[in-house]
């Protein structure tokens, strides 16, 4: 067989054959004196072994090491990774589902809004620090940083955030304290960065934040999110952006000292 006969056969490209050649997933069978590749059943069957691994789900590194394990043990430990890979995404359809539904109800009674689009964790935050019925544009902002948070980042990543988030709501008087910051932070929209109420505001937003939102705080900081931090602080008033900045020195100076006390107790212990 030549190889457009191969690919017919087993129903891929030949694009897709000399590419398994070239990633050494398919072994180049001898050339006639033509210079035509000819292909036997043992061919096709390898080829069709490659297209059924590639439909499972299976990323072609993960082909490579299936076929290049004899005994085919592995295949099993691949495949049941990816059955459990397959079952989270099952899990997430069924959220995502279940969600949209709710946002498709209240769209057919005229009573969606954009923050029903937000997670029931993030509305209820909102809902618990009484962001939504305030008229501070700092927490206007602050509720749009934390919808961009929570839909931009990682699934990981996304967990740990809401439990910073439902530990911050819960902290005895947070709704408070917020608001109070908020106030600060809006008071500052036509002041001097020299103002000593932007030192007094970065102060009260970073004692707010309790150890767990700290470190997600701490976190955006790091050199690779400077593009975004930039970004995120382009939309404040200077002295404002400049308090938000000093607030984030601030948590970062608070964590990384929080972790060498810790570090030097547990050294202490050991000795």
């Amino acid at each position: 067989m030549r190889i457009s006969e191969i690919a017919a056969l087993v129903g891929v490209t030949t694009r897709a054959v000399r590419h398994y050649h070239h990633l050494g997933l398919l072994p180049e069978p001898a050339r006639l004196a033509n210079g035509y590749r000819q292909y036997s059943v043992r061919d096709a069957v390898a080829l069709a072994r490659i297209r059924r691994l590639t439909e499972l789900g299976l990323g072609l590194d993960e082909v490579r090491d299936v076929i290049a394990d004899d005994a085919g043990h592995e295949l099993v430990d691949v495949l049941g990774e990816l059955d459990a890979d397959l079952a989270r995404q099952e899990a997430e359809i069924r959220d995502r589902r279940a969600r949209l539904s709710m946002l498709l109800a209240r769209a057919r009674q005229g009573r969606l809004t954009t923050e029903d689009e937000l997670s029931p964790e993030l509305a209820d935050f909102f809902a618990e620090l009484g962001t939504r019925e305030t008229t501070s544009p700092m927490a206007a902002k602050d509720r749009e940083l934390l919808a961009l948070m929570e839909t931009a980042t990682a699934p990981e990543e996304r967990d740990r955030l809401m439990a910073a988030v439902r530990s911050t709501a819960a902290a005895p008087g947070a709704a408070e304290r917020a608001h109070e910051v908020y106030a600060l932070l809006d008071a500052l929209a036509d002041v001097d960065l020299a103002d000593p109420r932007v030192d007094a505001a970065a102060r009260a937003l970073a004692d707010c934040l309790p150890p767990e939102l700290t470190t997600e705080i701490s976190a955006t900081t790091a050199p690779a999110d400077q593009t975004f931090l930039k970004a995120f602080l382009a939309d404040f008033a200077p002295a404002q952006a400049e308090a938000v900045r000093r607030a984030m020195l601030l948590v970062s100076k608070k964590t990384k000292e929080s972790k060498e006390s810790e570090k030097a107790e547990k050294g202490g212990a050991a000795e």
